[in-house]
């Protein structure tokens, strides 16, 4: 099972954004998508979930050509995003933002995929009752991750994961995000810190001005001299 972008264009107004990208996600591995900012890489993740029709270009999930459908349509296929920033609910539990990522499930479903979060990030159990807006900000990604397989997706969109974390909590969450591969799911993560991503990736791309220039496994671009002048200094 694999997502596949196929020369997706993307316009904001008159603005071309994503100018003909193309790229896949497999079920089981990480994908990273690396680049400066303003490169086109949130852009993707919304095309890719639905949120930003491309212009011309194809979604393609399993064989299923989802372009132009609509976000919940995305979800009920199995993509979901989860959005940079740590968007939770924040007037809501721990708890209830959980029940909140299963609104297009059987409540009495829930149960089982609630506990599996619980066992995935252990302290998020400790909090179930505790408003999410007084989470520090590692617990709130966590809980926007878990919220997010709630939805019981078949790939993950994962917007800048590590954003403005301590470095233990960054190795938590990447830490989560290779039980999830090891899990079936295939990931698409978009993550500032390049040599990180790199280094996990099974896979990855780099992208400038809304175009893919480079891709490869994500040991062989660390050693890429293009990407390490871009990105490691030398």
């Amino acid at each position: 099972m694999s997502l596949r972008a196929e020369c997706v264009r993307v316009r904001y107004g008159r603005i071309e954004v994503l100018r003909g990208v193309s790229l896949e996600v497999s079920e089981g591995t990480v994908a990273a998508l690396i680049g400066a900012n303003g490169a086109g890489k949130s852009t993707t993740l919304m095309a890719l979930s639905g949120v930003l029709p491309p212009v011309s270009g194809r979604i393609v999930l399993d064989g299923i050509d989802l372009t132009g459908r609509r976000p919940e349509e995305f979800v009920q296929h199995g993509i979901v995003q989860v959005p940079e920033g740590r968007r939770v609910f924040r007037g809501l539990t721990v708890l209830e933002n959980l029940q909140m990522g299963g609104f297009l499930r059987r409540r009495e479903n829930l149960r089982d995929d609630i506990e599996r979060v619980f066992a995935l990030f252990p302290i998020l159990a400790d909090r179930r009752q505790q408003r999410a807006g007084t989470l520090s900000g590692g617990e709130q990604q966590m809980l926007a991750i878990g919220r997010a397989l709630m939805a019981r997706p078949r790939i993950l969109l994962l917007d800048e994961p590590s954003l403005g974390l301590a470095p233990r909590m960054v190795a938590r969450i990447f830490e989560a995000i290779d039980a999830i591969r090891s899990d079936g799911r295939g990931i698409l993560l978009v993550e500032q810190n390049a040599r990180l991503a790199l280094q996990f990736a099974d896979r990855a791309y780099v992208m400038e001005n809304g175009t893919i220039v480079l891709e490869g496994r994500g040991k062989d671009l660390l050693d890429n001299d293009r990407v390490r002048a871009a990105y490691f200094g030398g």
